[in-house]
């Protein structure tokens, strides 16, 4: 052989694709999309991918104590840091357990990528040991599922499912993978264009659709800008946008539970949350404006109340990547398909280009309504010398952390309300909580995700001894990663929110909702080698939570707070969303032993 022909040949080798076994192209695809992080479990059936883990150290993988709190956990580390957050985990029951967070996921639009171990090819339908029907379980739950079928399609699909994930409306994406097809070696071939072949989601708006948005938004003499979880998802840029447009518009901004922080909650512009635990201001203006911009927001069953009640009088500007959203839940008058960024960026230009603010109707008088529906005070509530009421925890709780730009993760209840109404946030990424599914046990593992992605900033779990106790297995990756996350219990002993539905609505029948035994958090606490804290006097509080700011290792603090207190405002079931109960109104039916008449 001449010297050219060896050179020729050395250089066909050096551009022949890698032969690798499908569980090496799994790690090497994630390296290549920049995963930085997997949350899993390990089990039979995915032994290959974490052999191929134990010999690399590019990507870290955190173990969590059970798959839901995995995929909580990717849920948390992509809302702080707007990544897709990346789950691994076995067939069978891996799979299953990974259910709740994935419907999670789906319903407040997160990205997450799921690798599910699956039995061998030969086995599948087989009724073999650890299977189960993984595609046929998540395809309700998931944007999209694949079973990987031949190794070699193993770059693509996993190139693909980080595609979907992420662009569009985000969602949660499985990738089943049989454990023959770990092992199978073949060429390694990533795709030069990373999307799917037929999923492109629109994210220009209609220039003509946009302008006249702009148009009625000017000519309005009432106007509202209703902001969800949509415009976070959009990136940064979009909050910056968003908080652009209002300013210089001067119209009012609301916020969904999902959208907190996208607008700053500081802002004289900022009516709170609306919905069934909105403020009186929000709901009241939704109710009356005459022109609504929906943006980045599905309008919830939680936000509308009664349908035929909203908004009555408004003309509806929808706002939403996702085609299948639009007039979905509540008929809108002008459809507008693209991303939150780009139609805030387009709004603002137009706004600019055509100078609307020129010559149209001052919002003055709508402004002093507004003004006088804040006079209600809405969030205000009767405090004690003698118990540390809920609100007040929240408050003290925020006036301590505001200055140290904390992220914020809940479960779900009334905490999770409370923290909604008392904690401002001022940025997004900040706010981590279950929306759609309202999932107990969420908040913990969130922590845990959040805190991995950002290991120097203070990370605080609002949680309610209930909801805790669903995941409280996830103090054990907090004490092996030595993460320092902060859990704030408010401990009022109830499954609170389920007995304020049964107080005010089944006649104070409290069916299951007090816990009957609860674990001594502290001592618990301490069996993790964590920080274990108890306060239940109001003179103490701040200095308690100031220690737990001060420690620098995880806290559990178990804060006991009044144990029968409602939260309000509250939208009754089957009314509309202008109409409010606050402390003080008759409601129900009295009881012997308690005023519960009167909330």
């Amino acid at each position: 052989m001449t010297a050219t022909e060896t050179k020729a040949r050395a250089s066909e080798a050096a551009a022949a694709p890698p032969i690798l076994s499908g569980a090496a192209m799994i790690i090497r695809a994630l390296t290549e999309l920049g995963v930085e992080v997997v949350f899993g479990y390990p089990g039979g059936a995915v032994l290959p991918i974490y052999d191929e883990i134990f010999k690399q150290d590019g990507i870290r993988h955190i173990l969590v104590r059970h798959e839901q709190a995995a995929v909580h956990a990717a849920e948390g580390y992509a809302r702080a840091t707007g990544k897709p957050g990346v789950v691994l985990v076995t067939s069978g029951p891996g799979a299953t357990n990974a259910v709740t967070g994935l419907t999670d996921a789906m319903l407040d639009s997160i990205p997450v990528v799921c690798l599910t171990g699956q039995v061998a090819r030969h086995l599948i339908g087989n009724d073999a040991f650890q299977e189960a029907d993984t595609v046929g379980i998540t395809r309700p739950c998931t944007k999209h599922n694949y079973l990987v079928k031949e190794t070699s399609d193993l770059p693509k699909i996993i190139s693909e499912a980080f595609y979907v994930a992420t662009n569009g409306r985000p969602g949660p994406v499985v990738v089943d993978l049989p454990k023959d097809v770990q092992i199978e070696k073949a060429p390694y071939v990533m795709p030069g264009q990373r999307e799917h072949r037929t999923y492109r989601p629109q994210v220009h708006c209609d220039d003509k659709a946009i302008r006249e948005a702009a148009r009625l938004l000017a000519a309005a003499e009432r106007p509202i800008i209703y902001s969800g979880g949509g415009v976070i998802n959009a990136g940064p840029e979009a909050s910056d946008l968003l908080t652009e447009f209002a300013r210089i518009t001067g119209i009012p901004v609301t916020s969904t539970l999902m959208g907190l922080g996208a607008y700053p909650a500081s802002d004289k512009q900022f009516l709170g949350m609306l919905g069934m635990h909105g403020t009186w201001e929000a709901n009241h203006a939704m109710h009356d404006c005459d022109v609504m911009l929906a943006i980045g927001a599905r309008f919830d069953d939680r936000v509308t109340g009664r349908i035929d009640a909203f908004s009555p009088g408004s003309k509806k500007i929808q706002v939403d990547i996702d085609l299948s959203s639009i007039n979905k839940n509540v008929a809108v008058d002008l459809p507008v398909i693209g991303d939150a960024c780009n139609a805030l960026a387009q709004l603002v230009a137009i706004w600019h280009e055509e100078k609307l603010g020129q010559g149209q109707p001052s919002l003055d008088t709508w402004w002093q309504q507004i003004e006088h529906w804040r006079t209600k005070d809405c969030l205000a509530y009767e405090d004690s010398t003698e118990v540390i009421m809920p609100q007040k925890s929240l408050e003290r709780l925020f006036a301590l952390v505001k200055d140290k730009d904390p992220i914020i993760s809940t479960e779900v209840g009334q905490h999770q309300m409370w923290a909604a109404q008392f904690l401002g946030f001022d940025k997004p990424n900040r706010w981590l909580t279950s929306g759609g599914l309202g999932t107990m046990g969420y908040g913990l593992p969130a922590a845990v995700g959040a805190q991995i992605a950002h290991p120097d900033r203070l990370v605080i779990d609002v949680s309610g001894e209930a909801s805790f106790q669903m995941n409280l297995q996830e103090l054990g990756t907090i004490a092996q990663y030595k993460l320092p996350v902060k859990v704030f219990i408010m401990n009022n002993e109830y499954m609170g929110m389920v007995r304020q539905w049964q107080d005010l609505t089944y006649d104070g029948r409290r069916s299951e909702s007090y816990s009957e035994t609860l674990p001594d958090f502290v001592k618990l606490a301490e069996a993790y080698g964590i920080k274990g804290m108890h306060v239940e006097d109001p003179a103490k509080l701040d200095a308690a939570i100031q220690e737990m700011i001060d420690h620098d290792g995880p806290v559990i603090m178990d804060c006991r707070v009044a144990k029968i207190e409602n939260c309000f405002p509250m939208v009754p079931a089957g009314a509309a969303h202008n109409e409010m109960l606050l402390p003080g109104d008759v409601v129900g039916k009295p009881k012997d032993d308690e005023a519960l008449a009167v909330v």
